[in-house]
């Protein structure tokens, strides 16, 4: 019975590889990957290890879950795009019981003919071994009888606090499991790290010499009723209590003692190395995040060509994710947000339930994903097919303020300098329509930042600081003018956001996403050209 069993599975995997004739060729390769894993370890200290676990499975409701997303620093580093599964990256050759030597083992969900069959193809180790370039792959029920020690390593990397919200299937070796086992062998607790904020709070208690404690007190005592933890920490309130100079002395030294790692089990470090390594794009990222920006763009410039007033903003939205399947995207990059005049107003916008669009501005902020790799692009356009006045004096606003952000997004700049580019432009245009009062006039009509880094996620991971040559950031500017804002109601209602994916290049910025018209008069040209969808349509459903 077990050599049918075997011959079974064999037969299973021959056929489900075959089967995989068709489909998509144009993945990240794995030497890229491979390459990923070997800058990781190199940045790795002497006698560490990094533990990666890919993304849980959500549920949706009852027995349906959600489409499967993998962890984006998971994929990375493997290529693996299935649940259940972890990744130990050694930064020393090991040896296993044989005396053969290893730097990398991947654990993934075994191979099983009957939950392929309802559930689709699993790689297996061997797939792992084959398609993604591995030495050393195994079933995840290794990773739970493994005999390795963490304990004996001087730093063990994880991505952060885990979240704990694995759900358990019930297998053998689902990612719950996975997790579990790691906490028993690494002993990790979560009591063992400090928040961001007493991190912050304990340092400067500890770097302020006792002469000016009275500062660090009063600054202290102003955050106490936003962070309660402040008031519960024994050690803080000694610090502010303390009747003297020596007592205060003996809680800078409790502090320290306190800052002083309790674990081995770092949740700082992986998630800073691979955030500076996303930031940058190898060329392959490149043409992958370019592919999904231009997929994007053409979705904006086919919805501008088929608008029409009596249009839904679910309708709009199902008109932008047909060119993205169209195009073969896998997903959106995000939640699509379609909003109409004042549903413009709200940032991130998901319900999309508006029936008509009439004769409003509609906001489009959606982003295909393809490969792996999200699109962030915004336009917004008069359902009409025209600007009135007002839309289109604080579209030219948001544009121009658009421009500057671009131009300022150079090699060596702040982060920041597009958003500051950005707001100088929106403060004067604002003030020169009598929108504000002075163009030093603090407003909520831009409530964001202008920029963030993209990649594998629509807010990816980066440095955040000075401007980088291959990097991906947007630029953003927006104006948001809600009913019952304190200026002329002519204006109410007016929700402006342009957003395009810039590349920064050591020649100066190159967008990526110019393909959809950005300027008012270019828009309202593409807008009175003829969409193939005019004749698309379909019987009413509602007719009795």
């Amino acid at each position: 019975m077990k050599n049918f069993f075997s011959f079974l599975c064999l037969l299973f995997f021959t056929a489900s590889l075959s089967s995989q004739e068709g489909t998509p060729k144009d993945y990240l390769s794995k030497d890229f990957h491979k390459q990923r894993r070997d800058l990781l370890r190199s940045k790795m200290p002497k006698n560490s290890v990094a533990v990666v676990f890919a993304n849980p499975v959500r549920n949706r409701a009852n027995d349906v879950d959600y489409v499967y997303h993998q962890d984006p620093n998971f994929y990375y580093l493997t290529g693996y795009r299935e649940p259940n599964a972890v990744l130990v990256l050694f930064a020393e050759d090991q040896k296993n019981e044989n005396g053969n030597s290893y730097n990398e083992i991947l654990y993934v969900q075994e191979r099983n003919p009957r939950a392929e069959m309802w559930n689709g193809r699993r790689l297996g180790k061997e797939g792992a071994e084959t398609k993604l370039g591995f030495t050393i792959a195994e079933n995840g029920i290794e990773f739970i009888k493994s005999k390795i020690d963490f304990k004996k390593f001087d730093k063990v990397f994880i991505d952060g606090k885990f979240k704990d919200d694995y759900r358990n299937s019930g297998g053998s070796a689902d990612i719950f499991d996975l997790v579990v086992s790691f906490k028993k062998k690494s002993g990790y607790n979560p009591e063992s790290y400090l928040s961001n904020v007493k991190k912050y709070f304990y340092r400067q208690i500890k770097e302020t010499p006792i002469e000016s404690r009275a500062n660090v007190v009063g600054i202290i005592k102003q955050y106490q009723d936003q962070y309660e933890e402040l008031k519960k920490d024994k050690i803080i309130q000694g610090y502010i209590n303390a009747a003297d100079e020596k007592l205060a002395k003996d809680m800078q030294q409790k502090i320290a003692l306190a800052m002083q790692p309790k674990t081995n089990v770092d949740i700082e470090f992986f998630p800073s190395q691979i955030g500076a390594m996303r930031e940058i794009k190898t060329k392959e990222e490149l043409k992958l995040l370019t592919k999904a920006i231009r997929i994007s763009a053409v979705g904006q410039i086919e919805v501008m060509k088929a608008m029409k007033p009596h249009m839904s903003e679910t309708e709009v939205q199902g008109i932008h994710e047909f060119v993205y399947k169209k195009y073969g995207a896998e997903y959106e990059g995000y939640p699509s947000i379609v909003g109409a005049g004042n549903n413009g107003c709200i940032l991130h916008y998901i319900e999309n339930n508006k029936t008509e669009v009439g004769h409003d501005l509609v906001l489009m902020d959606l982003g295909a994903e393809y490969r792996g790799y999200t699109a962030d692009v915004t336009r917004t356009i008069p359902a009409s097919g025209k600007f009135t006045p007002e839309q289109k004096a604080v579209y030219d606003v948001v544009y121009k303020a658009q421009e500057a952000g671009i131009k300022a997004s150079i090699v060596g700049a702040k982060f920041n300098a597009p958003n500051a580019a950005s707001k100088v432009e929106i403060n004067k245009g604002l003030f020169a329509l009598g929108i504000i009062k002075s163009v030093d006039e603090k407003h909520n009509y831009l409530p964001h930042g202008v920029s963030h880094y993209l990649g594998l996620d629509v807010h990816d991971p980066g440095t955040y600081g000075a401007l980088k040559a291959n990097s991906v950031i947007t630029v953003e500017p927006g104006i948001y003018i809600p009913e019952g804002s304190p200026c002329d109601k002519k204006w109410w209602g007016i929700a402006i956001r342009i957003e395009d994916d810039i590349l920064i290049t050591e020649k100066g910025p190159v967008n990526l996403s110019a393909e959809a018209p950005r300027k008012s008069d270019e828009i309202e040209k593409m807008m009175a050209k003829p969409s193939v969808l005019d004749e698309f349509l379909l019987p009413d459903l509602d007719k009795e």
